[in-house]
């Protein structure tokens, strides 16, 4: 679950990490001028769009200005359309809330972040002088300028590893900033143990002209399975930056991410919904979702799961492969027929039943008045894509 910007730097604040002030606003909010002049120092003032999407400054979504009229102008100007960045594709994300905040004299940046390296199973500090620039092209053209140190889980984080850091810096900053630098990565390991994080990143981490360390940006991620112990901060969670289906599908617990493609697909299973997505894939068409039903889903869930595919108006056949075990094939079959009775179904069906209760399915799949397709294995559902398709 990611959190806005403003909502990173509220739990931030929480743990002690030092941001600027700012004032949270939505469209017609008329009272936006007022406190800025009265709550915020300035100019200049920084004005930001709150979407969950990196590039925002590249997309005209942050916006430096020096006067009140122009803190209004830009408001408006990027509440007036979607903000289009690499991150949001050509068709871009609604904003609906900004951030103003107190604008910072800055004398250097630089970029710390936290994640959870797979590979060593440890969460991992990373720290770069090229802060304020994507990490990703950092890390790809000058990959020494990319520090990192794994924790030891038994230990935690210590000022030792946060020195062996800093003093990697080219220059090494004078001993007052070195302090506030050893401060701000303690605080962020604990942010991030503490909110059961899957990244916390601030960049830039600024070095002002008095010598303060700032998080002047805030991105945090929660680790979806711990959000039952994080109730507070899944409270924050924006619907409105979800997409529609995948909020439909979160209501029954189902692993929908919706695609770009026009082959929808109902898989049971991770392992084997990514081979459909490669034989989908390997048929010339494209996946338009990534649906896992699970081993525990009920008619309902079928049912539901289903009709959100058929909402996608990409969707041009859908691809039902499923491996009856814990999930039964006749529970499947119910499912399905009962939706089909739902919904107006106008695009191709294609099942593939195998495993438990396979027959049963079948037969209460043929005697429903669902038109659909039988394919006897993954080869055969693969040709019959490609028919749909072509």
């Amino acid at each position: 679950m990611k959190l806005h910007e403003y909502q990173a730097k509220e739990m931030f604040r929480k743990f002690g990490l030092p941001v600027p002030n700012g004032i949270v606003a939505e469209p017609g909010d008329d009272e936006l001028i007022e406190m800025v002049e009265l709550e915020l120092s300035g100019p200049p003032w920084v004005v930001k769009a709150q979407i969950h999407a990196g590039g925002r400054g590249k997309g005209g979504g942050v916006k430096v200005v020096n006067s009140l009229d122009d803190v209004k102008v830009a408001a408006e100007t990027i509440f007036s359309k979607p903000l289009v960045t690499k991150q949001t594709g050509p068709e871009g994300k609604k904003v609906t809330r900004i951030l103003v905040e107190e604008g910072v004299e800055i004398d250097r940046e630089l970029y710390l972040a936290m994640v959870i390296d797979r590979a060593t199973a440890k969460p991992v500090m990373i720290f770069s002088q090229a802060g304020g620039m994507d990490i990703e092209e950092v890390a790809e053209k000058t990959p020494e300028k990319v520090l990192n140190v794994a924790i030891p889980p038994d230990v935690g984080w210590t000022s030792y590893l946060a020195r062996s850091l800093i003093y990697q810096l080219d220059p090494i900053p004078e001993r007052s900033i070195k302090k506030g630098l050893v401060s701000v990565m303690g605080k962020l390991y604990k942010a991030f143990m503490s909110l059961d994080c899957s990244l916390a990143e601030i960049n830039p981490l600024v070095i002002t002209k008095n010598g303060d360390v700032l998080a002047v940006d805030a991105k945090i991620t929660i680790d979806d399975n711990a959000l039952f112990r994080q109730k507070r901060v899944y409270a924050l969670d924006d619907p409105l930056e979800k997409d529609p289906l995948e909020l439909e599908a979160e209501k029954y617990n189902l692993n929908y991410i919706r695609l770009d493609g026009n082959i929808g697909a109902m898989v049971n299973g991770a392992g084997l919904a990514m081979a459909t997505m490669d034989v989908i894939k390997m048929a010339g068409a494209e996946p338009a979702n990534f649906l896992d039903v699970g081993g525990g889903a009920d008619e309902d869930m079928i049912g539901k799961g289903f009709e959100i595919i058929l909402r996608d108006d990409k969707v041009k056949a859908v691809l039902i492969n499923i491996f009856g075990g814990i999930l039964r094939c006749d529970v499947l079959a119910k499912g399905v027929a009962a939706a089909a009775k739902k919904v107006d179904v106008k695009v191709p069906i294609i099942i593939r039943l195998e495993g438990t209760n396979m027959e049963e399915g079948r037969r209460i799949l043929d005697e429903s008045a669902m038109e659909f397709l039988v394919a006897k294995d993954m080869v055969d559902a693969a040709d019959l894509v490609t028919q749909q398709v072509s």
